[in-house]
């Protein structure tokens, strides 16, 4: 055999032989449904295809089709899409009705995973799922824990008016939201910014330091340096009701404007005003959408105006409780899009506005 020939066995052996003692990649299993979950699947699978990676994105769960687009169509959640768009099977994306069905549970134990993370997933996570991952669950959780433990720990925090937050990856537990943090990092809050550009924010940082903190939860060294919560600094952050959108003036300019950010996206914030037209005598009832705002700093436009909204300097401005303002910078009626105070002014055309 001539020595060109054996050269050539010789590296094919060798390549065959690397190959086949390369270790296997251990299965990790995301959960999330929200455009934001995106964020923290699009870096598992950057992560996952770097050449050094030692895990794969083996299944996604996420919650069931639902009507999206105004109701006229049954869509899969942004995380199945983002899925699919990367190539996962279908099969491998799960969408149960709830995480204890069964048949589900079966499926996920023949996936053999290694670990779980979940991203705003949306559904009770019972012990039987949490038995299954060789190391345990992780959640990236978008406040300061043990604060703000709960379905909508941004809007709360902002509710509340904070000016500091920040986002946990903390072991999942029976328990909500009460598992020993592996690593947290704190943000200043802008007293301008609302909930889903804080929530964006927040799951793009918690994708780092979930990145980062991989391997010490592969090897195992993530349970011992974690910390567990301080259950007696536990504050909690309770669904969003719809019929909290509504804003009443009663309230100081602080408290609305919080809310107003707070309940950005969804609900919303609503109000109720009178358009009052002297020469005719009309007066409508509109419903407002409250969009943008800011606190008023000054109350020389209150004198003798407690009950009518003036405008001033490009904003409607909302006599409050305790003598101060709030400045209306956008608003939207009811299907139409949303404009700014201006624009609203001067299709009032004269009339009053008064505040309901």
């Amino acid at each position: 055999m001539n020595s060109a020939l054996m050269l050539r066995r010789f590296i094919c052996v060798n390549a065959s032989a690397t190959l086949s003692s390369s270790p296997k990649k251990k299965p990790l299993i995301f959960l999330g449904s929200p455009q934001v979950s995106v964020t923290v699947l699009e870096a598992l699978f950057d992560a996952s295809s770097a050449p050094n990676s030692s895990f794969e994105v083996a299944g996604i769960v996420t919650q069931p089709p639902a009507r999206r687009d105004r109701g006229r169509k049954v869509l899969p959640s942004p995380v199945a899409q983002y899925g699919l768009e990367k190539g996962l099977p279908s099969d491998l994306i799960f969408s149960p009705e709830k995480a204890g069905d069964e048949a589900f549970l079966c499926a996920l134990r023949d996936l053999q995973p290694e670990l779980c993370v979940t991203a705003a997933y949306g559904n009770i996570l019972p012990t039987k799922f949490l038995n299954i991952p060789l190391h345990g669950t992780v959640n990236i959780h978008p406040s300061l824990l043990p604060l703000y433990r709960g379905a909508a720990p941004v809007q709360r925090a902002l509710q509340d008016g904070v000016q500091e937050t920040g986002v946990s990856l903390a072991f999942t537990v029976r328990k909500l939201d009460a598992g020993a943090v592996i690593a947290s990092k704190s943000f200043q809050v802008d007293d301008q910014i609302k909930a889903p550009e804080l929530l964006s924010l927040l799951f793009s940082e918690g994708s780092k330091l979930l990145i980062r903190e991989l391997p010490s939860i592969f090897d195992g060294s993530a349970k011992s340096k974690a910390v567990p919560q301080d259950d007696s600094k536990a504050t909690l952050a309770p669904k969003i009701a719809p019929d909290e959108a509504w804003l009443s003036f009663d309230q100081e300019a602080f408290v609305l404007h919080n809310k107003v950010r707070a309940f950005a996206g969804w609900p919303g914030t609503r109000a109720k005003v009178l358009v009052l037209d002297d020469k005719s005598g009309q007066q409508n009832e509109l419903e407002l959408k409250i969009i943008t705002t800011r606190i008023c700093q000054s109350t020389e436009v209150l004198n003798g105006e407690q009950d009518y909204v003036t405008f001033k300097k490009g904003s409607l401005v909302f006599p409050c409780g305790g003598g101060t303002a709030l400045e209306v910078l956008e608003v939207q009626l009811p299907g139409k899009k949303a404009i700014d105070a201006t624009a609203f002014w001067n299709g009032l055309r004269g009339q009053k506005l008064k505040k309901l």
